[in-house]
């Protein structure tokens, strides 16, 4: 099928926008006999299925296919051969909708692990060969900035600038204190950091520190600086020091602890 259009937009706009759509009784009716099919259907199938008329039809229908839901194009149903200028159709998009708020990206963590596990050089342990695939999917999304935007020479401030553009769309919630500093107000990977934070906060510095390297920039590090609530990874201008290292510094910061009563304890 020859698509006409194309749908773009950021994982959770585009999961707000779906939702929206699908909130109307007729359209989750139309798309449930779309996917359903299991094949490419005109207006008019969607029509006699749905007891409307086709125009109100192709309203619904191009609806669904603008919130990135249903995809569009022309062919004749079933292949057959036909004459005359072909008929709309429609079939599912093939995309996953989910929202999160804050937002939640376990699939980018789960990528990471099983790339690590196909992965593993000889005599590298599961821990090492998580981390250099985390900051080797860094790189190459950090790469693939670069390339996109081609920025030129990366300042410490521009760095910044940059990297809190993509990783606002990424879910990391970034927010800029100064200058050269971007602090991540989120963890995509949360809760699952709490579980294992050694492992998870030191993936997620690796995947930073790659991105960083990626893109290019100069005078910037990804430092690990766990606290409550927030991502354990922040953004600075490079002290000439060392970074925080070992198991302590990888370490989530802990959310405030349950009591035996069931109530929080105070921060």
């Amino acid at each position: 099928m020859t698509s006409d259009r194309t749908h773009h937009a950021p994982p959770a706009a585009a999961g707000v926008e779906a939702v929206s759509v699908l909130a109307d009784e007729l359209r989750r009716t139309m798309y449930g006999f779309v996917r359903r099919a299991h094949r490419p259907v005109t207006r008019e199938e969607v029509a006699a299925d749905a007891g409307v008329s086709v125009k109100l039809a192709a309203f619904h229908l191009d609806k669904l296919v603008a919130a990135g839901l249903l995809r569009a194009g022309y062919e004749s149903p079933g292949g057959a051969p036909r004459v005359g200028r072909r008929p709309k159709v429609y079939e599912p998009a093939g995309t996953d909708i989910r929202i999160s708020i804050p937002e939640r990206r376990p699939d980018v963590l789960a990528e990471i692990l099983i790339d690590a596990v196909i992965e593993q050089e000889p005599g590298e342990d599961a821990h090492a060969a998580a981390l250099r695939t985390a900051r080797r999917r860094g790189e190459e999304l950090g790469a693939a900035t670069r390339a996109g935007s081609r920025p030129g020479r990366l300042g410490p401030e521009r760095s910044i600038t940059l990297s809190e553009a993509v990783l606002e769309q990424h879910g990391f919630e970034p927010d800029r204190p100064a200058p050269t500093e971007l602090r991540l107000l989120n963890c995509p990977f949360h809760p699952l950091a709490a579980r294992s934070p050694g492992l998870v906060c030191g993936i997620n510095h690796a995947f930073l520190g790659g991105f960083l390297a990626g893109l290019g920039t100069a005078g910037i590090d990804a430092v690990l600086a766990p606290r409550p609530g927030r991502c354990c990874v922040e953004l600075r201008a490079a002290s000439g020091g060392d970074s925080p290292a070992g198991p302590a510094a990888g370490s989530c910061a802990k959310e405030p602890a349950d009591r035996p009563d069931g109530r929080r304890t105070p921060d």
